[in-house]
This record gives C-alpha cells, structure tokens and sequence, in this order.
C-alpha cells in the first residue's frame, strides 16, 4: 500500500467519528499536512458561518466529495498478505486504485480532508473532501478558456411584459424583489498574466462562482488516471462505475431551510427555495440570474425555455376555450345534431354485429348525446384553431429564437462550443485497445468494427421486434374498442354513450402500453448502447 502513504503525505487530512484508527492511516493527526497557498491569498481567507460547506478550518470550501466503503479488518489483513479470495484481491486492486488516483489529484494540486463513519455492519465508509486552491483554480480556468468579469454592466434586461406594464404604469404581480441578485458583467477570457484587471479579482474566495470552480474540480477527477492510461483507467466516472467508489459529488450551498430566528443573509440555496421553487411563485418571473449563477447556463437555459414556452401557451389555451365555448353555446343549432335527437327516433339502424351476439336494430336517436358530444370538437371553430396553432407554432420558435440568442449574448456565451465528450466509462472499460481519433487527434478506447457491426445488426433486429409489438398493442386496442362496444350496444339506456366509452377507455388502455413501453425502451436504449459499444453519450 505503499501508494496510499503516498497521497497521504501529500496533504490529506483525516478525522474519524469513532474513536478507532482507520485502518488506512493509522496515525490521522501526522496526515494533515496541506500544500499552503501563499500568504498573498490567505489575507482574503475567512472563517464561514455554514461550517458544513467547509473544511474543518472553516476556510477552505469543498468543491468535490468521494465516497467509499471498505472493510477495517479485511484491509489489514490485505495489506499483510498477497494471497487470497477473489474478493480479497478485487479489493486490493480497489484499493490501489484508489490511492493512485488520489495521489494524482494531489499532485494536480487539490487539497483533500478525509471524514471517516462506522456503520452498522461494522464497515468504513470514507468521504473525501476536495478542495481547489487558487492557484489551481487560475490554471485550470485558463487551461479551459473560462471568461472573467472586465467591467460592470448596469444596462438591466427587462421581460417584454414588464416592459409593457411599466410603460402603461400597471402593477406587475408578476414582478419580485429577489435578494443577491448576482451582478452581471462584460466577459473575456481568463489569463493569469492579466488576473490584475478582472473585476473581484483581489478576493480569491469569490472571484470563481461555485459552478466554475465545480466545473475546474470535475475536469480534473474526470481526467485524473489511477491504472494504465492505454487501457482507458482514466477519471472518476469510471471508477464509480467500476465499484471503486460508491459515489461522486459536489454540494449544495448548505440547507434550503430558513429558520424563523435567521439573521443572516440567505445563502444562494436558500433564495432559490424562498423565491423560485415554491408553489406559491408559480406566477412570478423565475429569478434566471440566480439560477445561472448556481447551476450554470446549461440548466439556466432549459428553465428559460420552460418558462418561455409556458407564457407562449396562455394566448393557446385562451384561444382554445373561447373555441370550445363557441361550441358549447352554438351546440343546439348543430343540424346535424339536432336531426339525430329529433328525426332519428323514426330513423332505425342495422345491427352493429352478428343476431347470435346479441346486437338488434336500434333507432339513429339512441346516439343523440354522442352526436352532441362529439360537435364540442369537431365545429368550425376547431378549423380556424388548427390554423391558428399553426401560425402560433411557427411564431414562436422564431421568438424563442430571438429570445435564446439574447440569452447567450446577455450571458457572454454566443460563441461556445461544447466541450470534447470523453468515451462512456462502460466503453473504456471493455474497450479492448485504443486508437487515435482523426477528428480529435485524441487517443481513445476502440472496438474492432466487425464485433460493432456485428452488434449493431443484432441490435437493429431487436429494434424491428419492438416496432412489431407496437403495432400489435395498436391492434389489441382496436379489437378491445369493438369487443367493449359490443355488450354496451347491447344495453338500451348505454347504447348511445357505447362509443364514448369504448373510445375513451381504450384511450386509457392506449395511455398505460404506451407508458409502459416509454420505461422498457428506455432501459432497452442504455442496454443496446452499452452493448452495441457506442463511444459517447450522445451518440
């Protein structure tokens, strides 16, 4: 275990819940020494209110946490011996693993604290908490192209209904004082030779917001290597895949919770629960600044979207009832409706099935709620609302258009482009060899082609299987329409609600398959791309 001494050497500290060594560091205390930032950095230091966000110091924050569980008395008698079970030496093999990447990442320069608990069952678990100083922070921002803020902008972006309330001097209830709003700013790339001229630049604990430095963190675990970098042993997607740890993650900015008594000023989490994700704010703008700042722009966006389309449906659903009411209201002057109620009753109709069923004639007027039913969406109203949805579709991708690019522009990320996707970590880890990549110029985990293609047929038959049983489902809904129909047909006082009924409960019957089948090709999709050995995700 000579690599886990190691890492341990290079700065981890330890502390343990139970009063027991850890079997991985039998001396915790004699661990905790941690590559310092220079004193230039540590006068902007302080001690945080919300400790759990922090390292026992309570200065330095946790941008990342491992976990893993192991076993005390098993470790020591793996360290002590080379022979074993099979589980003893996957274990050891964990655990080699383990330490090597750690040792990696410190050398990459993240400060870690370990946290030590004794379950039930009388096993380990570990958290390992990482920190990124700032002069990681600096290298890898510029290694990744990140912007840094050049000056202040104070133009504030305004929705164009709070614009239009404003300009007619209405209330906007819509409208909500969000504390912390996060300020906003002209962007260009981050150098540290320029770090003087960045606005906040003479605080290093602010100057990168928890998702860029989660973003630095998670760039270097993903490439961190813990075995034989030909054989793809990269990053720690893999290594939670493979077993070796049972999870990876950052933290939120402490608890959502506000107490009665608090006092002091809400944390980024907290005023996205208090001014966002509350039923009661169903009506409010969503606070976009605040969510960017702490999910990023990537989530920023979706939600923009979300409440984007949301407003765009209003004038649909306005026109829609006003439709609907325009049926209901002209419903008793529909002819054809009016004739089935009236005429049909001297009208009588051939039976809908063979006599030894138990189907006989029956009168045109027996259908007359259906006829008025079915004239709510069926009247010329639904053709001028099919034109308008039309129309109403074809506008509003334009705007969002519009909107997404303001976006982009407001939020200085017109330009970018996705990061190159690493392979999957089930990919690398059956990847028999590595090849390099004539896009990229990068090394990657490969497959032969005659084993993918081979897959990929196979896959492709399976996926002619799925499409045959939709359309048998589809042909099992229509039998059951005509097999419930029959019998309400039947029954003289349901005989003009028999259609109704059958096509709306083999809607339902319609609604579960498809439910169902949505949660089997999902898992069919991420079963054939593991073994159809597709590279990436979004392939």
């Amino acid at each position: 275990m000579q690599d886990h001494e190691e890492w341990e050497s290079y700065g981890v500290s330890q502390s343990s819940t139970e009063s027991r060594p850890d079997p991985h560091n039998p001396h915790p205390e004699s661990s905790g020494i941690f590559p310092r930032e220079s004193s230039a950095h540590n006068t902007h230091h302080s001690v945080h209110s919300d400790k759990l966000t922090y390292f026992r110091d309570g200065r330095r924050k946790i941008d990342y946490v491992l976990v893993c569980e192991y076993s005390p008395l098993g470790s020591r008698s793996l360290s002590s011996s080379s022979h074993g079970s099979t589980s003893e030496k996957k274990q050891v093999k964990y655990e080699n693993w383990r330490s090597t990447f750690m040792s990696n990442l410190v050398r990459a320069g993240l400060h870690m604290e370990k946290e030590v608990i004794q379950t039930v069952n009388k096993k380990c678990v570990s958290f390992t908490k990482i920190h990124a100083p700032w002069p990681v922070l600096c290298q890898y921002a510029e290694e990744l192209n990140m912007r840094a803020p050049l000056q202040a902008n104070v133009n504030p972006v305004l929705n164009w209904s709070e614009k239009l309330l404003k300009s007619l001097r209405i209330p906007n209830l819509m409208a909500q004082n969000v504390p912390n709003k996060p300020p906003d700013y002209f962007k260009g790339p981050f150098k540290r030779s320029k770090i003087h001229k960045y606005v906040g630049s003479d605080n290093t604990d602010t100057f990168f917001s928890n998702a860029e430095r989660i973003r630095i963190v998670y760039e270097i675990v993903s490439t961190g290597v813990y075995g034989e970098k030909k054989k793809g042993e990269v990053g720690v997607d893999r290594l939670v895949e493979e077993g070796v740890f049972l999870s990876a993650f950052p933290l939120h900015d402490g608890s959502y919770h506000v107490p009665k008594d608090y006092s002091d000023p809400l944390n980024a989490r907290q005023v996205l629960y208090e001014y966002w994700a509350r039923w009661g704010r169903w009506y409010k703008y969503q606070p976009l600044s605040h969510i960017r700042e702490y999910f990023g722009e990537k989530i920023a966006i979706y939600f923009a979207w979300l409440g984007f389309y949301t407003g765009w449906l209003l004038p649909a659903a306005i026109v829609g009832l006003l439709v609907f009411l325009y049926g209901v209201a002209t419903m008793n002057t529909n002819q054809v409706a009016h004739e089935i109620c009236t005429i049909g009753e001297s009208i009588t109709m051939c039976p809908l099935c063979d006599k030894e069923l138990g189907c006989g004639y029956w009168k045109l007027s027996d259908i007359c709620g259906y006829a008025k039913i079915s004239y709510l969406f069926d009247h010329p109203g639904t053709v001028f609302y099919a034109v308008f949805v039309s129309f109403w579709a074809v506008t509003f991708l334009e705007y969002w258009k519009r909107k997404s690019a303001s976006l982009a522009h407001y939020w200085d990320v017109m330009g970018f482009k996705d990061e190159m996707e690493r392979p999957r970590p089930e990919f690398a880890a059956r990847a028999p060899f590595q090849k390099i990549n004539p896009v990229t110029g990068v090394n990657e985990p490969s497959f032969p082609k005659s084993l993918r293609k081979t897959r990929i047929v196979a896959g492709m038959g399976l996926v002619f299987l799925m499409i045959s049983l939709v359309f048998i489902f589809i042909l099992a809904v229509i039998i059951y329409r005509v097999l419930v129909s029959i019998p309400l047909f039947q029954n003289s006082a349901l005989r003009s609600f028999a259609s109704t009924v059958a096509s709306v409960s083999g809607a339902v019957v319609n609604l579960f398959l498809i439910m169902t089948m949505s949660i089997l090709y999902e898992k069919l999709a991420l079963r054939l791309t593991s073994w159809g050995k597709s590279c990436k995700n979004n392939k």
